[in-house]
């Protein structure tokens, strides 16, 4: 498939699961047209690559990391990354999970690139952000994804009781992630710091096989059983 120069945003699976079940094969398609990506892991990129296609010469690509790890002021490094672009050769980027550029590595590049007049292609695929919030019932029209909350437990109750003002004042849902492993200790955390008629939808595995999204009161939490440690999970609050 011969493509059109620029940047292409490829978003690959949340699990384990095949792709055919969250990615169109249009995506694929373009995948194996390109042979210069970023990638947010080297490892995780040549895996998904090889799900995409078992017969994709891996050592024919040539792959770059941009994770948080690199220093995102280094502006010539960055815009070195897009010289395939000038070229006329479509450029990858691709995130460990998900959308890039959204709640994950790649913003940066992608604003290089429209400063550029680079031309950027987003592809179809799973957003765990937007997926959650489709099947929370909360407010779809105004929403606000806060990434981590801070884990100082003074900082985090200020982080709270603003995210609590947005909800009453805006009736705009919050939404919101944590180290997976402190999943149910955040539960416990929001069940007894916050309104017990505030609603907390809990979003794990989303596409994955043990997929489980559940949409409570915080009162209903406080009393029910739950186990998400280690679980890939999103949190969304609304009243």
């Amino acid at each position: 498939m011969a493509l059109e120069a620029g940047l292409y945003l490829i978003p690959c699976q949340l699990s384990d699961v095949s792709l055919d079940r969250v990615l169109p094969a249009h995506n694929i398609e373009v995948v194996c047209g390109i042979r210069f990506f970023v990638v947010e892991s080297l490892r995780s990129a040549r895996r998904f690559l090889k799900k995409c296609n078992r017969d994709i010469d891996i050592d024919a690509l040539t792959f770059n990391e941009l994770n948080e790890h690199s220093d995102l002021s280094d502006v010539v490094a960055l815009e070195a990354l897009l010289d395939p672009i000038g070229r006329g050769e479509p450029v990858g980027v691709i995130s460990d999970a998900g959308c890039p550029a959204v709640a994950d590595p790649g913003a940066d590049l992608v604003a290089i690139a429209q400063r550029k007049g680079y031309k950027v292609f987003p592809l179809v695929g799973p957003s765990s952000i937007l997926m959650s919030l489709m099947a929370s019932g909360f407010n779809g029209q105004s929403f606000a994804f806060e990434g981590y909350l801070p884990v100082d437990s003074r900082a985090r109750q200020v982080r709270l009781k603003e995210l609590t003002r947005r909800i009453e004042r805006e009736r705009q849902t919050q939404i919101f992630i944590e180290a997976p492993y402190r999943n149910n200790q955040l539960i416990a955390d929001l069940a007894t710091s916050l309104p017990s008629g505030m609603r907390l939808c809990v979003a794990s595995d989303i596409t994955g096989d043990k997929q489980s999204i559940v949409t409570r009161t915080l009162g209903q939490w406080r009393q029910s059983p739950y186990d998400y440690h280690k679980i890939p999970t999103i949190f969304l609050l609304f009243q």
